[in-house]
């Protein structure tokens, strides 16, 4: 159990609470409750996101620090080879290596979607585009820039942020649920072209989170006095646990990909979902597939056998 701030985390996967990550982890995005936690850990974590988010991103890297802790923002976009290679050489330079790449940029736009008073005919392809560049290509760029540290030490973890859109499509977010699913098969490709060309040294895997209440999200899923929209009633009407993700509920899980005690998962999908169903982790093991159920709140955890 570690905390920071006013947040106390206890890892749900006790199998892995024991695995250190104390190395240099990269946050291509502002996701709070994950800086935190692997700086908690004992990683060094360098938080990039556009400069309009700043003042958030350093913020954290300031309540990081006073706690003893090692973080650093650096601007950067991820729709920008240049500056994504100009972060590379600030990082290597101040670090040295780079051990976990979390690609956890992304977002959607209304122009994208198909809202109950319009038809497929009405999607704008230019913001689906831009919703795919985002989203996809956001994902790429990084890994393409960060992972050639992890060639030359012939290790790393890259950990990609898909949805549950991608693997269940969904009403209304056409372009982000298509550029999600395709972060699924990017993310299944670039396991085994990396293994095959690199060694085995090189995880690649996915988390695909259930529906969480953010700021991107909250106008569409609750009204101005706090109450639910249709659109989130209908989503906790398919949730056997009746309630939204919270931000915590991923740590574990990334813990565990992070940590060496995955290192046997290669093209995992982490599909944390308190919606539809419990949640699972679709693990590959070579060219055989495995199941792994846990719920949400276990405290113990244990994989089959492959």
């Amino acid at each position: 159990m570690a905390t920071i701030g006013n947040n106390t985390y206890t890892s749900f996967i006790t199998e892995c609470s024991n695995e250190p990550i104390s190395q240099n982890v990269i946050l291509a995005s502002v996701v709070s409750a994950s800086a935190r936690y692997f700086a908690s850990q004992g990683a060094n974590v360098v938080l990039l996101a556009r400069e309009h988010s700043r003042e958030k991103a350093e913020a954290i890297v300031s309540e990081i620090k006073e706690l003893g802790g090692e973080a650093c923002f650096l601007a950067s976009d991820v729709m920008n080879t240049e500056v994504l290679e100009k972060n590379y050489s600030d990082i290597m330079s101040r670090y040295g290596r780079i051990d976990v790449l979390l690609n956890a940029a992304g977002g959607n736009m209304p122009a994208a979607t198909v809202p109950p008073q319009n038809t497929i005919f009405d999607l704008d392809i230019k913001a689906v585009e831009t919703v795919s560049d985002l989203n996809l290509f956001g994902t790429i760029r990084p890994t393409m820039v960060f992972a050639k540290a992890m060639v030359e030490q012939k290790s790393g973890s890259i950990i990609n942020f898909s949805s549950m859109s991608a693997l269940r499509p969904l009403t209304r977010v056409a372009g982000y649920g298509v550029a999600k699913a395709a972060i699924v098969n990017w993310t299944k490709y670039l396991c085994a072209e990396m293994a095959m060309k690199f060694g085995e040294g090189i995880r690649v895997n996915a988390i695909a989170p259930g529906f969480i209440l953010t700021d991107q999200n909250r106008s569409l899923l609750t009204n101005p006095d706090g109450s639910l929209t249709p659109r989130a009633q209908t989503i906790i009407g398919h949730t056997p646990f009746g309630r939204f993700l919270e931000p915590e509920e991923l740590l574990g899980t990334l813990h565990w990909l992070a940590s060496d005690a995955s290192k046997a998962l290669r093209r995992g999908i982490a599909t944390l979902m308190a919606v539809y169903r419990e949640p699972v982790v679709y693990a590959y093991y070579g060219d055989r597939a495995s199941i792994i159920q846990y719920p949400i709140s276990n405290t113990s955890w244990a994989a089959p056998k492959p």
